[in-house]
């Protein structure tokens, strides 16, 4: 009885032609499904970080024009006839004392440095609610001053995705203006200096930052945001000071009285 011999060149125990060519096709298949999970997944990144971004930036800043808009007729209507005081007569800064609930919207943001439609309503709160909502994007930490008071005014907003309410944190030169309008008024900081703290570093957030011991004297604001772009391995924190503040009834300050009025176009 003879017995079967192997193909010409095959190791006896070696898997036939057809059996290579289905496992090589298996790895094929694998491979051009990875590769294309891959692709999705690039595509949604730049979908969340550029095109997404774009479009909540967008509703961030109508949203924060529509509130502004409706704080300045209040200011018109309450007004009336009657001349806008002085600046000598503004007196000290009127300090929101309300007791806002998470997620109420009690400010808008303006920073010129950060674009001509940077605007962004500031809300109570920092989760996930605020800061990646569409309508919000900044949100004040509980339990730190309001605009206008004495300590500090203490802010947080993404720097990319979800409308990057402060993506361009890190340009801010010395003197740039910082806008914080209220229904009470337009308060106007200043400024002044930058600093790169690990996440836990909440000393920032102290009416006198990094020293929580120490009596406030200064009305200070101080932006919060992660860094470095497209991650939260520390935080980037801009300070400023209040320079001066005006009442509603007397319109935006006279440097960005044209920038609002597109608000209300």
């Amino acid at each position: 009885m003879s017995v079967a011999q192997p193909e010409s060149g095959a190791a006896p125990g070696a898997p036939g032609p057809d059996r290579r060519r289905r496992r090589t096709g298996v790895v094929g298949v694998i491979g051009e499904l990875l590769l294309t999970a891959g692709v999705l997944v690039l595509l949604f990144l730049g979908w969340q970080l550029w095109w997404n971004d774009a479009i909540m930036a967008g509703q961030q800043s109508t949203a924060a024009s529509d509130l502004s808009t409706r704080w300045l007729e209040e200011g018109r209507a309450a007004r009336g006839d009657a001349e806008p005081p002085a600046p000598a007569d503004y007196g000290e800064p009127v300090v929101d004392t309300a007791d806002h609930a998470n997620g109420e919207a009690f400010a808008v943001m303006y920073v010129p440095r950060f674009g001509a439609d940077s605007q962004r309503n500031i809300a109570e709160g920092t989760g996930l609610d605020v800061l990646n909502s569409t309508e919000l994007g900044v949100g004040h930490y509980p339990g730190t001053q309001m605009p206008g008071e004495v300590g500090n005014f203490a802010i947080a907003s993404h720097r990319s995705a979800y409308g990057g309410g402060m993506h361009e944190i890190e340009q801010l030169q010395l003197g740039d203006a910082i806008y914080i309008q209220t229904r009470d008024g337009w308060y106007t900081y200043r400024f002044r200096d930058l600093e790169y703290v690990r996440p836990e570093t909440v000393e920032v957030l102290a009416p006198v930052p990094h020293h929580p011991d120490l009596q406030a004297a200064d009305r200070l604001v101080t932006l919060t945001s992660c860094n470095p772009l497209y991650s939260t391995a520390e935080r980037i924190v801009a300070y400023g000071v209040l320079e001066s503040w005006q009442p509603t009834a007397t319109g935006p300050p006279a440097e960005i009285a044209d920038v609002v009025a597109t608000w209300e176009a």
